[in-house]
């Protein structure tokens, strides 16, 4: 499991601050009620409609849950190398 988490968020690390980083992310995990192979699946759907329109590096992409104030957040950050192509006007065929 801790595999698959480390190649969700990326890097590995054996330093305090990756230790409390470990610790927030089974925290906000337990609370949103993922697996961690749901939260694989959904990092894969987004990358995909990502790479619709652009070239992107995803060795470098992260994504990430952080706690904001009262809410979970999905943080990402995804190296955009060129647009493809553009996404259709909304409500074109």
């Amino acid at each position: 499991m801790k595999d698959l988490i480390a190649r969700f968020f990326g890097g590995r690390g054996h330093s305090k601050d990756d230790a409390k980083q470990r610790l927030k992310f089974l925290l906000i995990h337990d609370q949103v009620d993922m697996t961690p192979a749901q939260l694989e699946a959904m990092k894969a759907e987004i990358m995909e409609v990502i790479c619709r329109y652009m070239d992107v590096d995803k060795q470098d992409t992260v994504f990430r849950l952080e706690r904001l104030q009262d809410k979970v957040a999905l943080v990402s950050s995804v190296p955009v190398r060129r647009v493809t192509s553009r996404a259709p006007a909304h409500g074109a065929a």
